[in-house]
C-alpha cells in the first residue's frame, strides 16, 4: 500500500511530463510547389528536404506539391525551402541559381518564370 501511495503521483507527474512534452514539438504540415518533371527530380527533391526535424517529405509528380511534414521547433520551412533551390528546384520563396538550374538533366528542365 506504501508503494502505491509513490508510485500514483510519480506516474501522474510522468503524464504530465509527457503530455507537456508532447505539445511542445507537436508537427506541422505544409504543402507548396515544387516545379520539376520526372522521378529524378522527385528523388532529388524528397533527398533536399528530408533532414533532421522533417518526418516526411513526399513530392507529387503529377501536381508538383510537396507534403512537408516538420517540428518547427528544429527546422524552419524556409531552411527546407533554401535546401530545395540549391538542388536546382524553385520553390514559393526562393529560386534556384541559374548555374545549379542549369546544370540538371535534360529530362528534369522545367519552364521556369
Amino acid at each position: 500500500m506504501k508503494t502505491l501511495k509513490y508510485i500514483l503521483p510519480s506516474f501522474l507527474v510522468l503524464i504530465l511530463v509527457l503530455n507537456i512534452n508532447a505539445q511542445s514539438s507537436a508537427l506541422k504540415t505544409e504543402t507548396f510547389n515544387v516545379p520539376g518533371n520526372c522521378g529524378m527530380c522527385k528523388s532529388r527533391i524528397e533527398k533536399a528536404a528530408k533532414v533532421s526535424g522533417v518526418t516526411k517529405a513526399q513530392w507529387n509528380e503529377k501536381s508538383h506539391i510537396l507534403t512537408l511534414v516538420y517540428n518547427p521547433q528544429k527546422i524552419k520551412s524556409d531552411d527546407v525551402q533554401k535546401r530545395i533551390a540549391a538542388v536546382g528546384h524553385d520553390t514559393p520563396k526562393f529560386k534556384a541559381d541559374a548555374k545549379t538550374y542549369n546544370s540538371l538533366p535534360g529530362c528534369c528542365k522545367y519552364e521556369r518564370k
